[in-house]
């Protein structure tokens, strides 16, 4: 299946009641997991790159690993995202290198951890999506701040989205999708005792609005991965908790179409690195490790796919192309 926008992705998981996982990628073997996963469960699937692992990979090589993605999964809807864009700079940028779908995050300013303003939040979106539409790419767009900070970004306070704002937002820029902030937090650290998302947030916002809703900081940070972090010389500190696959299960019901999930796959690959480097000091071969990281990686994808409700769903649809989508942002215009 050819490389997709995120727009079809999401619209499709959105009529059909169930979400779509958006894993964050830095090197060959998590984007390796993600598609091994993604094929054995048939499942559509959203690889994304933030600004940070873009620059750690020197842009063009994780660019041309995530085109090796789509093509040895032709039978797999993909789309390759860029993460927290916090400039029509940087998304121009990215889709360029041949990204279907970018994210602005202009509730942040281009440091991306200073509040901004509404105007200046519509004022950058509307400048990407006029660029990324001309070019048949989807924009996905912010309002609100989460809490935490993950690979630089974050404000660390958390604002929970105005429904109205979010509406008016929405008619004001011609987004694809909306971010929006309830409760959660990137980073592993996500709450201070039980998770409590701002269900009644996320209610009023999918009643007032008519695109799909995306979900950030929504990773799961599983007890028993933290445990083998530091079983084996990891030093998390206590305290790591993360939102509960129950919680993700009923925000999808009330409309989430987009959970992003990078924290819980970082956590899979650094507790098997280390449980390789302690109870098998003798390896140093890489593949030794990271070969294993990528199968644990794997079956931890496999596992959201089928929470999300994602598995099954990969030849639901045929594919709309860049091209073919350049022309339908058009006839909008």
């Amino acid at each position: 299946m050819a490389l997709v926008s995120t727009k079809q992705i999401l619209e499709e998981a959105r009529n059909k009641g169930y979400g779509v996982g958006a894993y964050n990628v830095n090197n060959m073997e998590q984007i390796q997991a993600i598609m091994t996963a993604a094929k054995e469960t048939q499942s559509p699937v959203i690889i994304q790159a933030s600004r940070g692992a873009l620059k750690y990979s020197s842009f063009t090589y994780l660019e041309s690993l995530m085109k090796a993605a789509v093509i040895e999964n032709p039978d797999i809807p993909v789309a390759v995202h860029l993460d927290h864009g916090n400039s029509l700079e940087s998304v121009v940028k990215a889709i360029n290198l041949g990204f279907s779908s970018v994210m602005i995050d202009g509730s942040l300013l281009e440091d991306g951890k200073t509040a901004s303003t509404y105007d200046y939040n519509v004022n950058v979106t509307c400048s990407v999506v006029k660029y990324a539409h001309a070019k048949g790419v989807s924009v996905e767009a912010e309002i609100g701040t989460l809490g935490g900070s993950e690979d630089g970004v974050g404000s660390g306070k958390i604002n929970l989205t105005d429904p109205k704002e979010a509406r008016r937002f929405v008619s004001e820029t011609g987004i694809d999708s909306l971010a929006i902030a309830i409760g959660t937090s990137h980073g592993a650290y996500k709450f201070k005792g039980s998770a409590n998302l701002a269900f009644d947030v996320l209610k009023k916002i999918r009643s007032l609005i008519d695109i799909p809703i995306v979900l950030h900081g929504a990773s799961s940070v599983p007890k028993e991965l933290t445990d083998e972090v530091n079983k084996y010389g990891g030093r998390m500190p206590a305290g790591a908790t993360g939102v509960p696959i129950s919680s993700l299960q009923e925000a999808i019901k009330l409309g989430v179409s987009k959970i992003n999930v990078d924290t819980d796959g970082r956590l899979a690959i650094t507790a098997t690195i280390r449980k390789v480097f302690a109870e098998a000091p003798e390896k140093f071969d890489p593949r030794d490790y990271l070969g294993l990281a990528r199968t644990v990686l794997t079956n931890l994808i496999i596992t959201k796919m089928k929470d999300f409700g994602t598995a099954g769903h990969a030849k639901d649809y045929s594919p709309i192309s860049l091209e073919d989508m350049k022309k339908q942002y058009a006839s909008k215009y």
